[in-house]
């Protein structure tokens, strides 16, 4: 599983909790975050490093549960992993399926950074969903990485978020989902902004259960004795800060972290 920081860990945590049996190796890019203001084609060439180091590390699987590493990079995942034989979960897919099938009134909101929006990744898989869907975008640029600096709240913050949330109200969705791994650590706050009858879809859940029916379905389920997996971790970033602000995501202890030098052919 990689993700551009620490914010899959909140997707990480889910699996944990949902395939207790299988051992994870996770790799947080936080040498390069924030993903969602990069440029795209270098970003690309990170995810194919990334995707290169995990699977050449005998991975059975692959989850990308970077939201905008999915949008702009899944099929560059793929394309590694078919080499390899390997399946690839990505997170957007699994949150597209969910919010059409709980909204009522088909207006569905998407929160999300830049470069997600732009890609159009969420729009795509909605409308694949065959439902007549109204899709409201909002590019939240700010706020994945003022959630990973653990900085503390203050009134500042929540007027930001109340000027991402005002579309999205005027919009009427009744349904939002968390485009980003970073937010469900800030979904109280915007659920008390957008009101208890919008209902929150966060990457986690989705895609647990992904990652759960794709291993059963190709026979890789690990069945044991009930015996808890492993779970490891490598950054490409400040060991020290990964362990610091990971720890508040994945609300488990974190133990050893590994730093990784991750390099893709065509940038330094």
């Amino acid at each position: 599983m990689f993700d551009s920081g620490v914010g899959g860990l909140t997707v990480l945590h889910e699996c944990l909790v949902s395939l207790p049996e299988e051992d994870f190796v996770y790799l947080g890019d936080t040498a390069m975050f924030p993903y969602g203001t990069r440029d795209p084609e270098r970003l690309r060439a990170r995810i194919r490093a990334i995707a290169t180091m995990l699977l050449d590390g005998g991975a059975k699987l692959l989850v990308i549960a970077c939201n905008t590493a999915t949008s702009i990079g899944e099929d560059v995942a793929r394309e590694v992993a078919a080499e390899r034989g390997v399946e690839v979960v990505p997170v957007v897919e699994p949150q597209a399926e969910i919010a059409a099938a709980i909204t009522d009134n088909g207006r569905v909101g998407v929160l999300a950074t830049p470069n997600t929006v732009e890609s159009g990744a969420y729009r795509r898989a909605l409308e694949a969903e065959g439902r007549a869907l109204e899709v409201t975008e909002v590019e939240a640029p700010d706020l994945a990485p003022f959630i990973q600096d653990g900085s503390p709240f203050d009134q500042g913050v929540v007027e930001m978020a109340r000027a991402y949330c005002a579309p999205l109200k005027r919009a009427h969705v009744d349904t939002l989902i968390l485009g980003c791994t970073h937010y469900p650590l800030v979904a109280p706050m915007l659920q008390r902004i957008l009101g208890r009858d919008v209902r929150l879809v966060s990457g986690g859940h989705a895609v647990a259960a992904a990652v759960q029916r794709t291993l059963e379905s190709a026979g890789l389920a690990r069945v044991g004795d009930g015996e808890e997996g492993d779970y490891r971790f490598l950054c490409s970033g400040e060991v020290s800060s990964f362990r610091e602000h990971g720890t508040r995501f994945l609300q488990m202890p974190l133990g050893g972290v590994e730093q990784v030098d991750v390099r893709a052919a065509d940038y330094p």
